[in-house]
């Protein structure tokens, strides 16, 4: 898949204070490149609606796939899934169903996951957890069906039927 540009967005106050050490987004570029996508490396930005939407805004001018780590879940600073959706032209439910799926019975807080997935133009964006266990765990799920996704979303019009 290496005509394909993936870039890692990781949304954490604390990692954007310099506080600790992201993780998590590393992690994410590392089975992205594994997967044979080229990564243009791991950009960090605090919480929030506006410092997500406007890093999303730039990031995905020069990549086919943009994952976000972070700021899905119940803390009223987890803002990641409200700014991608403020950018979404075109939702794709199904990632995002997939990687809560893949959870259950295993780790009984993937439900809390507000992640979301969808399209901009020809840019496929997705929401990650913000741990590296739920990065793991949601691009294993992912991974083997972007491929397909992304030459359907990148490729010229043509009649896919």
């Amino acid at each position: 898949m290496s005509e394909f540009r993936a870039a890692v967005l990781t949304v954490s106050d604390r990692a954007s204070r310099g506080e600790y050490e992201d993780l998590s987004g590393p992690r994410a570029a590392e089975l992205l490149a594994d997967a044979g996508f080229s990564v243009s490396g791991v950009r960090v930005v605090p919480d929030g609606v506006s410092s997500v939407k406007e890093a999303l805004i730039e990031m995905i001018e020069d990549a086919d796939l943009v994952v976000t780590c972070g700021g899905t879940g119940l803390s009223p600073r987890d803002l990641t899934p409200e700014a991608t959706l403020q950018i979404l032209e075109r939702r794709s439910p199904g990632i995002v169903e997939a990687m809560r799926a893949a959870t259950f019975g295993n780790n009984p807080h993937g439900m809390l996951s507000r992640g979301v997935a969808g399209t901009v133009g020809r840019t496929l964006v997705v929401n990650l957890p913000g741990s590296v266990k739920g990065v793991e765990e949601s691009l294993s799920v992912v991974l083997p069906a972007l491929e397909h996704g992304m030459r359907l979303l990148v490729a010229p019009q043509s009649d896919h039927h």
